[in-house]
């Protein structure tokens, strides 16, 4: 079965004014449909078709070497981008509770430190990338990934163990549109954006 774009949670100007209408109509509509579009052409015709997004980016090693490069590059394009619209909403932002509030403080020292911390692996990718907050061994950690490589490619792809519960898309195209090369200004902006019940969900289901 050939992968699909998922639709947006929410209206494309949902998230304005921290994410303009037109950004994530061409994020969404041309960016993150391409590579979807790439991932199906790119299997098209071999077993991997009948493999669910996660399993062929999570096992690369087994993917031909002639279509290993554009199944990394789209595949996790595709899964990266799927994972990003879901944690974000309209109305959202605000800060953790809970269990995920208090796996927050033990790790970083605040939400505060979490937040410096995070905007600084997101400025600190060079080139185009995510940042991440996973969890590994049931702690809190904060790590980067260049283009659209993922958590759930395993750390011999990825270098980080452990599984995503949010991660920011720091690729220009993500808000150069708004913020042009003010990427920090960006990753600030971002937790205006962020649905912490989504975020707990997942931390719940990881921990």
């Amino acid at each position: 079965m050939a992968h699909e774009l998922p639709p947006l949670p929410y209206p494309q100007a949902a998230l304005e004014p921290h994410i303009d209408a037109l950004t994530m109509e061409i994020h969404h509509g041309r960016h993150h449909k391409a590579y979807v579009d790439n991932l199906n052409k790119a299997i098209a015709g071999t077993p991997l078709e009948s493999k669910s997004l996660e399993a062929l980016i999570g096992d690369l090693a087994s993917v031909p070497d002639n279509i290993r490069g554009p199944v990394r590059n789209n595949g996790g394009g595709h899964w990266n981008h799927s994972f990003f619209w879901k944690l974000m909403g309209p109305g959202k932002g605000g800060a953790p509770s809970g269990d995920l509030a208090a796996a927050i403080n033990a790790a970083f020292g605040s939400f505060d430190d979490f937040k410096a911390k995070f905007e600084a692996a997101g400025i600190g990718r060079f080139g185009s990338g995510w940042a991440w907050l996973v969890v590994n061994g049931g702690k809190l950690e904060i790590a980067s990934t260049p283009n659209q490589d993922s958590p759930v490619m395993g750390k011999a792809i990825s270098g980080i163990d452990g599984k995503p519960i949010l991660g920011v898309d720091v690729w220009e195209h993500a808000y150069y549109l708004k913020y042009q090369n003010k990427r920090a200004d960006y990753l600030k902006a971002f937790w205006n954006v962020v649905d912490w019940s989504a975020v707990a969900a997942l931390y719940a289901a990881a921990k």
